[in-house]
């Protein structure tokens, strides 16, 4: 089976399992597991930043950043795909309390004007006080599209002009950083927090890390606690995530290359209508009157190959360190079939 749902599908490699099992653990409740504090100390170093924390997922570090930015009645503003408010179930509102102001852009993107001119006064009674921004790149729903830096630059001085916080939602930031070249760095001092995924397309099993000071990741612990993400001997894992920093990042660009490739394919296809430019490993395209999606994916897992609808006839591809050129080949085939 070709599995192109998600760059989370992968599987340890045997060299990832082999760090697995010969790593030092601890309890990392009690702060004393040697490789947790290992991935933490080397992740806060590749972004300039004082601490990280190790976390179950992407939506735990996300809404432990939430939930330290702001407090109860508070606002939100992000795009109105962002992973943050359209596929956490409703963590920010159930979790913190808060309000989401949401905003248009093309591509799941976001701009400087935009945040400016939505941002409540607080002198108004009537409206929420606006208090942290959140932007997500690569942005999924956009199509794994990547933020100009410049603009990302011009959201974080409107942020500091009106002290808002700033967080990333880092997912696949190194997906992002492969097209752009840019330090993980220069990135991450824009923001007050930042939260990367270690189990898509870097192919560890589990994890995600929120990252920022010293003061920031000492309440994050405490909010983890609260969320249950507290974890024992969990250095097993982080030693798939020390693995996937130091050799999973220079690999990313292959699926870059790969997703653009059947881009550039399903182009040519009969039944497509259109196709969202391949910037890195996320391809979504829409189909034209010939196909349900229902009906495109069923045919598509007829023939081994899986993936994932994302409403109004669009289907997306996610390709990952598990997806072969033996396999394009095939899905290649099969494509040209329909």
């Amino acid at each position: 089976m070709i599995d192109l749902r998600s760059d989370t599908v992968t599987r340890p490699s045997r060299e990832m399992l082999e760090a697995m099992f010969s790593a030092k653990v601890g309890d990392d409740v009690f702060h004393d597991d040697p490789t947790v504090i290992m991935l933490e100390e080397k992740a806060a170093c590749m972004l300039g930043k004082e601490a990280a924390l190790f976390c179950p997922s992407g939506t735990m570090t996300n809404q432990i950043a939430v939930n330290i930015h702001t407090r109860p009645g508070d606002e939100v503003i992000c795009h109105k795909h962002s992973h943050v408010y359209y596929y956490e179930g409703g963590s920010m509102m159930r979790n913190s309390g808060v309000s989401v102001c949401l905003l248009e852009g093309e591509r799941g993107q976001i701009s400087a004007s935009d945040v400016a001119a939505h941002i409540n006064p607080d002198t108004d009674v009537h409206r929420p006080v606006t208090t942290l921004v959140e932007v997500e790149n690569t942005m999924n729903k956009g199509g794994g599209s990547v933020y100009k830096y410049e603009s990302l630059k011009e959201i974080a001085k409107v942020c500091r002009d009106n002290n808002l916080k700033y967080h990333l939602d880092g997912a696949r930031l190194f997906n992002a950083l492969a097209e752009t070249g840019e330090s993980p760095e220069k990135y991450a001092q824009l923001f007050d927090s930042v939260s990367i995924c270690l189990s898509k397309g870097l192919g560890a099993p589990i994890g995600s890390l929120i990252i920022g000071d010293r003061a920031f990741i000492k309440r994050a612990r405490r909010v983890r606690k609260a969320f249950g993400g507290a974890m024992r001997q969990v250095g097993y894992i982080a030693a798939a995530g020390i693995y996937a920093l130091d050799h999973n990042i220079s690999r990313l660009k292959q699926d870059h290359i790969r997703a653009c490739y059947l881009g550039n394919l399903l182009e040519t296809m009969p039944y497509i209508d259109k196709v969202m430019p391949a910037e890195t490993n996320i391809l979504i395209f829409t189909l034209n009157v010939k196909y349900s999606d229902k009906d495109f994916l069923s045919e598509l897992k007829e023939k081994d190959i899986l993936a994932v609808p994302m409403g109004q006839r669009m289907v997306r591809f996610v390709t990952h360190l598990d997806f072969t050129d033996s396999m394009m080949m095939k899905v290649e085939e099969v494509l040209k079939s329909l």
